[in-house]
């Protein structure tokens, strides 16, 4: 495929991760690094501010494993899906993009990675009045406390047969257990992936292994 590089010999990269579709970063590729990329299937940028090449990870740790570049119609333009090996931002957040600069209270859409970096943030940056950051301050005994209280609530509801309190309760139970993986440096590519293995197992054989 021709791609179409800049004036420098640059075409921006656009970095996705491959399990919750999140905007990692926006890098930049030259020929050299996409051929590095593909070849070593973990990306490799080029850096503009250093003017040299530079392997996501090199120092950090923090790899960033390929599983698959997509062009744009104008071919002038990369996505790139990875699995991560760690956060992608130099802060040590998990995207690059964190500064919110509008958010349209009609249209916003929950979602599970944006609950974890709220709650990832009320421990990072302690608000006063929070009850997250009331959480993380009692530290992990009062956490797995909470989980296991929620848990029975869950319990109860489910026996009740009563649909809207179980909702209700189960809603509890999922932010509680994400309070907990942010104490424990648990995050949601972990359980993906662990959920994605179990996916693979024939369940009727790992059941009978159970017993």
């Amino acid at each position: 495929m021709d791609l179409k590089f800049d004036g420098r010999g640059l075409i921006p990269a656009i970095v996705q991760d491959h399990y919750t579709k999140e905007v990692l970063t926006l890098a930049y590729m030259n020929a050299e690094s996409l051929a590095i990329t593909i070849d070593e299937r973990r990306t490799c940028f080029w850096s503009r501010s250093r003017q040299e090449l530079w392997r996501k990870g090199a120092t950090s740790g923090n790899i960033q494993h390929v599983v698959s570049i997509t062009a744009d119609c104008d071919k002038d333009a990369l996505v790139v899906e990875v699995v991560k090996d760690g956060p992608a931002c130099h802060t040590g957040a998990e995207s690059c993009f964190f500064n919110t600069l509008y958010l349209s209270d009609e249209l916003k859409q929950f979602s599970y990675e944006g609950l974890y970096r709220l709650i990832a943030g009320r421990k990072s940056e302690p608000k006063e009045g929070s009850y997250t950051t009331y959480l993380f301050e009692k530290g992990l005994d009062k956490i797995l406390k909470k989980v296991g209280e929620e848990c029975t609530e869950v319990v109860i509801a489910g026996c009740k047969r009563d649909r809207e309190e179980t909702v209700y309760e189960i809603a509890d139970l999922a932010y509680h257990v994400m309070v907990l993986m942010v104490q424990s440096g648990i995050t949601i590519e972990d359980v993906t992936r662990e959920l994605e293995k179990r996916h693979v197992i024939d369940h009727k054989v790992k059941q009978e292994r159970m017993q």
